[in-house]
């Protein structure tokens, strides 16, 4: 691609030298509809069409049968699950592509239909009064058992495992889904953490379990192979209530970030209007490019114009595009060429089978047909 286009110049990224600043975000697609929540060859497909992405971020895949809340999300827990993401990870190499897989971990975002009647875990026991989409559809959810001390470890553990397993599959990374209201953003959160423990109560506490897991991770894989994602302006979404220590909160955990070799911090602009609560950042960018040091991506409805400023103001070095890339498999071409952008069909983000999955075509498939 000869282009002068911020987002479409190569960048570095630890030790991998990525083709382009047009990610694709993590997106969950509901395609793993068999007993194991095994990836197979229609995840292959879907992957390998979009590896002209500078770095796919693979869905939310989750660390343990503890940390599911979806009805067909893969995981990255069993051997079964790590043979699937192999012929994945294959699929994006072969085309000269990178991955990352998002580890998750959906905490009180579920449901006891997920867990043999068993409550869905926790920083403390309360609703987050949002649904959870079951085998049965969408049914409401409940409180969640505050999680002891062992469980807490446990799932640090299991984050771990799922970061070893990763690299077994062949990913060059991981992302930690530590944002939108799951199991993280539920310790951040003082409206779903009232823990009296040391995972609660001061700032430092209630960021604890990340850093934590982030220690485990790198101890089976280098940390400029681990990114991971915030949010640090939801509100009113996911059953997340921001307060006045929500913003002084994120500003701790990305001041402590520096400290860490990571290979990049994936944030969010705000997911609604929080210009009216004056405790809240809208402008999530411009925040953060001062104080985190390192590779800064950024997310949330952004067109190509949007992201090149972003990117020449020097406010992010790279845009993870989301919905875009459903629709238009080939997105750093299309902007390349400023070709119009496909439609995407919101009525298919879910449902099984190919159709609105890997039935885009791309640009020269468009010629062709």
């Amino acid at each position: 691609m000869s282009t002068k286009e911020p987002i479409l110049q190569p960048i570095q990224v630890g030790d991998l030298n990525l083709k382009n600043r047009v990610w694709m975000a993590p997106m969950t697609r509901s395609r793993a509809d068999n007993e194991g929540n095994v990836p197979f060859d229609i995840h292959e497909k879907y992957y390998r069409q979009r590896a002209s992405a500078g770095l796919i971020i693979s869905e939310g895949s989750q660390v343990s049968p503890r940390a599911v809340g979806y009805i067909n999300t893969p995981g990255i827990y069993s051997k079964e699950q790590v043979e699937g993401w192999k012929g994945v990870t294959k699929a994006v190499h072969d085309d000269n592509g990178h991955i990352f897989i998002q580890l998750w971990h959906v905490g009180r975002i579920s449901h006891p239909d997920f867990h043999n009647g068993e409550l869905p875990l926790s920083a403390s026991a309360i609703n987050p009064h949002s649904k959870s989409f079951t085998p049965k559809g969408f049914k409401e959810t409940v409180s969640p058992k505050a999680m002891s001390i062992e469980e807490i470890k446990e799932t640090v553990l299991d984050f771990k495992n799922a970061a070893a397993n990763a690299i077994e599959a062949g990913f060059d990374g991981v992302e930690i889904h530590s944002s939108n209201g799951y199991l993280f953003h539920q310790f951040f959160n003082r409206s779903s953490n009232v823990r009296m423990d040391e995972y609660g109560g001061s700032i430092e506490n209630r960021a604890r379990l990340l850093f934590e897991v982030i220690d485990a991770i790198k101890e089976v894989m280098p940390e400029n192979r681990i990114g991971l994602r915030l949010n640090p302006s939801l509100h009113g979404i996911f059953g997340m209530e921001a307060d006045e220590e929500t913003i002084p909160t994120f500003d701790y955990i990305i001041e402590k970030l520096n400290e860490y070799d990571l290979a990049y911090l994936h944030l969010s602009e705000p997911f609604n209007d929080v210009s009216e609560i004056p405790f809240l950042e809208t402008e999530i960018a411009k925040r953060y490019r001062p104080m985190y040091k390192g590779t800064l991506v950024i997310n949330s409805a952004f067109d190509k114009e949007k992201a090149n400023q972003f990117i020449a103001e020097g406010l992010a070095d790279a845009v993870a595009f989301g919905k875009p890339f459903i629709s238009n498999p080939d997105l750093p071409e299309r902007f390349a060429q400023n070709a119009p952008l496909a439609e995407w069909d919101t009525d298919t983000f879910y449902t099984p089978g190919e159709k609105g999955y890997t039935d885009y075509p791309s640009l020269k498939e468009e010629k062709v047909g």
